[in-house]
């Protein structure tokens, strides 16, 4: 299949389907809060953006990147937020590079978020939309982030059959500069089993679907069938 694959600078035009990445680790956290009960994350452009909206929507949560600031309920560490109760909660996201890729792409027809938690569902849910070719924004280090670009290659082949092996991709994001940076406790918001957790294949059934929700871009977690539809036209 004919994927692209781009960094947030080389996007020039409105894509068909866009798969926003990272990996580590905006969209690890984004579905650790779905299953710790979110309802739906709001993508903000910014920390001032995520705090007013959430000032003004009573139960709102917001989630930063970096150290705990005041005002915020959570910052975008997997390991710190597996343990949080958000059951029906709305929860505003604002990060470094997973947020703002989704957001250079909001006005696409079909937008999903993903990284390797969600990679099979994400997969599955692109094949059977028969959505292809699918432009693959690759969030970190300006699109040369090799735990995202592996991420997205393995998302890719996956849509092509099920028979994929998942280890080498996860080798590269393992053994990436984000995973180090991480690993060596260079990155603040940091919980010692983030890198594991952010490597966990498919840990998750569902894939996360970004619309324009009354101006607001917001991602939902959509579930998706374990076994492929039939291809279009069987039986």
């Amino acid at each position: 299949m004919d994927h692209h694959f781009v960094g947030i600078p080389g996007l020039t035009d409105v894509p068909r389907v866009a798969v926003v990445i990272d990996v580590m680790r905006a969209f690890t956290v984004a579905a650790w809060a779905f299953w710790r009960g979110v309802e739906r994350i709001v993508l903000a452009s910014a920390e001032s953006e995520a705090l007013a909206l959430k000032e003004s929507r009573p139960g709102w949560l917001a989630l930063k990147d970096g150290a705990p600031a005041a005002g915020f309920d959570a910052v975008n560490s997997p390991g710190l937020l597996r343990s949080c109760d958000f059951a029906g909660r709305t929860l505003v996201q604002k990060t470094t590079a997973g947020t703002v890729g989704a957001l250079a792409v909001a006005n696409a027809p079909l937008v999903l978020c993903a990284s390797f938690v969600v990679a099979g569902p994400t997969a599955r849910f692109l094949r059977n939309k028969d959505s292809s070719p699918v432009t693959f924004v690759v969030t970190g280090d300006g699109g040369k982030a090799d735990e995202d670009l592996a991420c997205a290659e393995y998302i890719g082949q996956c849509m092509a059959g099920d028979d994929v092996e998942a280890a080498p991709y996860l080798h590269r994001a393992r053994t990436s500069r984000a995973a180090a940076d991480l690993a060596g406790g260079l990155r603040s918001g940091y919980h010692p089993d983030d890198v594991d957790l952010c490597l966990e294949i498919d840990r998750f059934s569902f894939a996360m679907v970004a619309r324009q929700e009354e101006s607001l871009t917001v991602l939902r977690p959509v579930a998706v069938p374990d076994i492929p539809s039939p291809a279009r036209g069987s039986g």
